[in-house]
């Protein structure tokens, strides 16, 4: 079986880059593929909005060469988590030094068999945990908000990953861009969508995440927006993404 490791990535917070990881990966394993949820973020907000709270042992553990990531695993809602903490944290300080320091998830990532997806929510920052998951990626996920900083954003996430591939990974390719938070109402979101299909190379997924109140309801009850609102528009419109990534 080939796995596909994507890296969800955008250097700002707040983006909707843990909400497309989770939902995404539901919606693929709803369609039959079977998903491992990778928390790379030290604020471990996907294991939190999965209700992953007190795991036998995080990724940090794993990355620090203290347990094989195989037994850290923990499987809810239908998919598989790599759960984070905060020492990530402490890992990151760690890597700096470290030689081959891009390499740590990738030799980790290589242990994981029988998956079709590996989903990488990446920290909200251009870090070494960051270039360790474009390093591991094959592919890569920009999830955007149709904002005027949205633009000055997405030039250094493109600067970043061309860099990568030059140094570390030279088969690392741009998936798309996904529109979140998408408010069809505002003519600002259009204009900042249609600049975008008519200035950017990427492929930008005709699905776009509306806002929706259910996508931010969900993580308190631990789980996706698909099993908390199968009905909800955040839900459909996830399914409608998965639906695109998978006939690619």
């Amino acid at each position: 079986m080939k796995t596909t490791v994507v890296a969800v990535i955008n250097q700002k917070g707040g983006t909707g880059k843990t909400t497309t990881t989770i939902n995404l990966g539901s919606a693929l394993s709803k369609l039959g593929k079977k998903v491992l949820l990778i928390d790379l973020d030290p604020q471990s907000n996907l294991s939190y909005s999965l209700a992953v709270t007190n795991p036998d042992g995080t990724l940090a553990d794993v990355l620090l060469g203290g347990k094989n990531i195989n037994d850290i695993l923990v499987e809810t809602g239908g998919m598989w988590v790599a759960p984070g903490s905060n020492d990530l944290v402490d890992v990151e300080i760690s890597l700096v030094t470290q030689p081959e320091r891009e390499k740590f998830l990738k030799r980790v990532l290589a242990e994981v068999k029988g998956y079709d997806y590996i989903l990488i929510d990446c920290p909200p920052s251009l870090s070494v945990l960051t270039l360790n998951a474009l390093t591991a990626a094959q592919q890569v996920l920009i999830p955007l908000q149709m904002e005027v900083l949205t633009l000055q954003g997405l030039d250094q996430i493109l600067n970043t990953i061309e860099k990568v591939k030059k140094a570390f990974n030279p088969k690392l390719k741009i998936k798309g861009i996904v529109v979140v938070m998408f408010d069809i109402r505002r003519k600002l979101s259009q204009e900042v969508l249609e600049y975008l299909q008519e200035n950017v190379k990427e492929r930008i997924f005709e699905s776009h995440i509306r806002l929706n109140v259910k996508l931010a309801e969900a993580p308190s009850f631990g789980r996706s927006v698909l099993d908390y609102d199968a009905s909800s528009n955040g839900a459909k419109d996830y399914k409608a993404l998965a639906a695109e990534i998978v006939g690619a």
